[in-house]
């Protein structure tokens, strides 16, 4: 309430009309009266209606006629153009109590000494302003039910956004037809809560009156008195309030002249309670705004830019309720890292987020468990492809300098969950493209994904810094190869291996079964997928590591059935329908098998190797590795479609067994060159496969060393490691893969580098460790001791110990 409105002031005495606070209106006065009311210092008068409301004139003779309470009223015009009558233009400003009323001429002019009561506007809960709000929806919706002008609607509609709900109170009594003892009631409830009641049920009385079924001319007049009414009250400014308690309630303000998209945005802006330094910015641009013609390109990047200013969310965080035991259930109990994660987030509420990056072949997974993370913290999830994204401004935004400019994929993705705490999935994180001529969209990746920087992340469009750190990143990868190493340290690097074949079971037999059966309407049939048919498909027709092709041929073996029953069903023989799959039956359904075990070779001969290999996707397999020599001038020979890393662990362990033939008892005496007089020619068969890795290095020395002294390995031995050309052993990847293939192909002993140990303890299924013999090798000496078989009579072993002391 203004600070200046005195306690005394001249009265006005009203017969019929009761004014009320933050509403404009007029009223004929003789000029004498005219004079007393303008002549006051305050301009400011009390309007105060007549208890009897059936005098005729609007001067008080009986001060009992008075009612005990009336608006302060502020003059803001006074029109004499007329003869003998004055039209005075009032605002209501707050509702005053009469506390004692006087004559200041001893004639028919009274002051009044005065109580005031200005509105409370923060003594509301949330609950009475949405109690109140929905009867006011109600009220829009039963006047268009009935036929009211749509846009007479709208513009009501938009004035009850902006204005307070005390306003839009007084603005109802005013419109409706309220009974004069409703309105005397209002004006002397000082308390905000009763007085919102006291409308709520004058506006429910008023709905029930109007009968839907009237006839058309009574509808039409009704619907003139409310347009009438509702276009008086806007043509005088209606809703006004003063300008204190605007700046208090709004931060930005419409004016008289904006249009309906403008008004709109503006109502929007005061909800999303922007911090102050974008407040500053976003006035400056909605005044621009205002300023520009609608046809301007100009125009149309600043609506955009003050769109979404209005609809981020700037401190609006979904509620998270985290309970560990849930969210245990909702996620695999393999990745007890993540759980970690959550509990922290528990216990330190304000705690920043971790970035995770989950990495693993396709189809494990990756993105089904940042769905699942999501819905155990209940918050919003919000998936993004970074895959092939190449332009630096799909990250960080356009500048607005440019037309049609928007902003990065982070700030739309903040729009449209609406929330500062969302979950983010990044996928594919390894597929963004570097070193363009659009910039580097990884580079641009470093202030997001770093929780140092985050909560001031400046995207170019909206130029302002936004708070990211409460954000959940989680990213996907297939290979980490390709994530450049400042990206990669501000990761949490979590490992997803690939599925064996009894996992593959497992998730075949509880969720991709069961989706394709109900897919396919075929749950009245019972149709039954035994285990053994499972399996069968995955071995023979799939080589992936996730299950994402298990679930397409479950999907055909479902399809072959629905042909099958139909068929059966117009031909009337429903009875023959098959309802259990056989193994028998599945190269019918999907054809000839694409796949054959990889079996080891039942000859053992010199030079011939088995090693184990893992490819990209997460499959693993045995692999052959054949060396033969032949009359020459010592070089090697290298064919099986090689890469460079694999072609690098040849020549370096050719070199190492050269260096160490006469201890290898390869050669006679130790400084002859042991192949001064051959070529040396290793072939890694299947050569249509690309190959490449470094896994390979024990094996290649075991062939050579084999070809050498005559001595074999034995085909169910499989061996994987790198060498140093100290001849150490070095750790390898793709462990639980390699030995699962291992397994299935035969093979019951394993040399290992002896720093894999963990990964055969922690990730190989008990089942394959009880089957096989594993061997955890050092150096190069413990693999060539496990790896060939020699007579007992050779002294070659001694000689080994004796040259490692």
């Amino acid at each position: 309430m203004n600070q200046d409105i005195p306690f005394s002031l001249p009265i006005l005495p009203l017969a019929e009309y009761v004014l009320l606070p933050s509403i404009v209106t007029t009223f004929m006065v003789y000029p004498s009266e005219a004079d007393y009311l303008t002549n006051h210092a305050s301009n400011y008068v009390i309007c105060v209606p007549l208890a009897d409301k059936k005098r005729n004139k609007t001067h008080a003779t009986d001060l009992s006629q008075l009612f005990h309470y009336g608006c302060v009223a502020k003059i803001i015009e006074c029109d004499r153009t007329l003869p003998d009558i004055c039209v005075l233009k009032v605002e209501g400003v707050c509702r005053s109590r009469i506390r004692d009323v006087s004559s200041s001429d001893g004639g028919g002019q009274y002051k009044a000494l005065l109580e005031h009561y200005p509105d409370q506007f923060k003594d509301l809960c949330l609950q009475d302003q949405m109690s109140f709000q929905t009867v006011i929806a109600k009220f829009i919706e039963k006047m268009k039910y009935i036929g009211v002008s749509s846009s007479v609607l709208n513009e009501l509609g938009l004035l009850v956004d902006r204005c307070h709900i005390s306003h839009v109170a007084n603005l109802m009594l005013c419109i409706m037809d309220s009974p004069f003892c409703d309105k005397l009631r209002v004006l002397e409830q000082s308390d905000t809560k009763q007085r919102l009641t006291q409308v709520n049920d004058a506006v429910n009385r008023y709905l029930k009156m109007i009968n839907v079924t009237s006839t058309s001319n009574q509808n039409e007049m009704l619907f003139d008195s409310i347009r009438r009414k509702f276009y008086l009250l806007k043509e005088v400014n209606s809703i006004s309030y003063n300008q204190q308690q605007e700046e208090e309630n709004y931060q930005f303000k419409s004016l008289s002249q904006d249009d309906e998209e403008i008004l709109d945005l503006v109502r929007k802006l005061n909800q999303a309670k922007l911090p102050e330094y974008a407040v500053t910015a976003v006035k400056r641009d909605l005044n621009r705004l205002r300023k520009l013609p609608e046809s301007s390109s100009d125009s149309a990047v600043l609506r955009i830019y003050i769109e979404y200013m209005a609809d981020l969310p700037w401190q609006h965080m979904s509620a998270t309720e985290l309970n560990i035991s849930s969210a245990k259930e909702q996620l695999d109990a393999d990745h007890f890292g993540i759980l970690e994660y959550l509990s922290v987030l528990k216990v330190k509420k304000d705690a920043k987020p971790p970035i995770i990056c989950f990495v693993g072949p396709p189809g494990v997974g990756k993105t089904t468990l940042g769905m699942s993370i999501a819905t155990a913290l209940k918050r919003k999830f919000h998936r993004m492809s970074l895959g092939g994204v190449r332009d630096e401004a799909e990250i960080r935004g356009h500048r607005r300098t440019y037309v049609g400019a928007l902003p990065g994929l982070f700030i739309h993705g903040m729009r449209q969950c609406g929330v500062q705490n969302p979950v983010f999935l990044l996928d594919e994180i390894d597929k963004l493209v570097q070193g363009t001529n659009q910039g580097d969209p990884s580079a641009a990746l470093l202030e997001v994904l770093d929780p140092a920087q985050n909560s001031t992340f400046i995207d170019h469009f909206l130029n302002l810094p936004y708070d990211l750190s409460q954000v959940l990143f989680i990213a996907t990868a297939n290979s980490l190869d390709n994530i450049p190493k400042p990206l990669l340290d501000r990761m949490e690097v979590i490992q997803l291996d690939g599925y064996t074949f009894n996992e593959k079971l497992h998730i075949a037999q509880t969720h991709l079964l069961p989706k394709q059966i109900k897919a396919h309407g075929l749950g009245f049939l019972n149709l039954g997928i035994p285990d053994q048919v499972v399996m069968h498909v995955a071995e023979k027709y799939t080589r992936e590591s996730g299950v994402r092709g298990l679930e397409r041929l479950m999907a055909n073996i479902c399809r072959y059935k629905c042909c099958e029953y139909t068929n059966l069903e117009e031909a009337g023989k429903v009875e023959q329908f098959k309802r259990q799959v056989g193994v028998e039956d599945i190269d019918g359904i999907l054809g000839s098998e694409p796949f054959e075990d990889d079996m080891v070779e039942s000859e053992d001969m010199p030079g011939v190797i088995t090693g184990l290999a893992y490819s990209g996707s997460g499959n693993g397999g045995i692999m052959f590795v054949e060396a033969s020599k032949m009359p020459g001038s010592g070089n090697l020979h290298l064919t099986g479609s090689l890469g460079d890393v694999i072609q690098e662990s040849a020549k370096l362990a050719l070199s190492w067994v050269k260096s160490n033939a006469f201890t290898l008892k390869l050669t006679s005496h130790s400084k002859e060159n042991l192949v001064q007089h051959d070529d040396i020619h290793i072939h890694f068969p299947s050569g249509a496969i690309s190959k490449n890795g470094p896994s390979a290095g024990v094996t290649l020395v075991c062939a050579i060393v084999s070809l050498y002294s005559g001595y074999h390995v034995s085909p169910t031995t499989a061996m994987t490691g790198e060498i140093s050309l100290r001849g150490r052993v070095l750790p390898v990847g793709g462990i639980k893969e390699k030995v699962v293939s291992a397994h299935r192909a035969g093979i019951r002993k394993i040399i290992l580098p002896f720093r894999n140990r963990k990964d055969v303890e922690e990730d190989v299924p008990d089942k394959v460790k009880d089957d096989i013999q594993f061997v955890f090798a050092k150096s190069i000496w413990d693999v060539l001791e496990a790896a060939l078989i020699m007579n007992t009579s050779d002294k070659w072993s001694h000689r080994i110990y004796e040259s490692r002391l």
